[in-house]
């Protein structure tokens, strides 16, 4: 099943043409390409597709699907041992 996930940026920085953040998605942190939405900035959250920032959403929106991924036991697999390059 394909997933897309909310996260935080934490930080960002440009790295050999491409935007690159650190990603919090609950107590996990990822690297993420911020390409598609270049507009994202620190502390905005932003829905993950395989290492990819896809859109921006508010923090309200972001809790509420984190939560439902998570009570649906969803996350457990797609984040679980996922610390390296997305």
């Amino acid at each position: 099943m394909c997933l897309a996930v909310p996260g935080r940026i934490l930080e960002a920085e440009e790295y050999d043409g491409s935007r690159i953040a650190k990603v919090q998605f609950g107590g996990i942190t990822r690297p993420v390409l911020l390409n598609f939405v270049p507009e994202a900035q620190v502390g905005d959250y932003v829905v993950v597709h395989v290492g990819f920032a896809i859109s921006r959403l508010d923090a309200a929106e972001a809790e509420r699907t984190f939560q439902l991924l998570e009570e649906m036991g969803l996350l457990e697999g797609e984040l679980a041992g996922s610390e390296g390059p997305p």
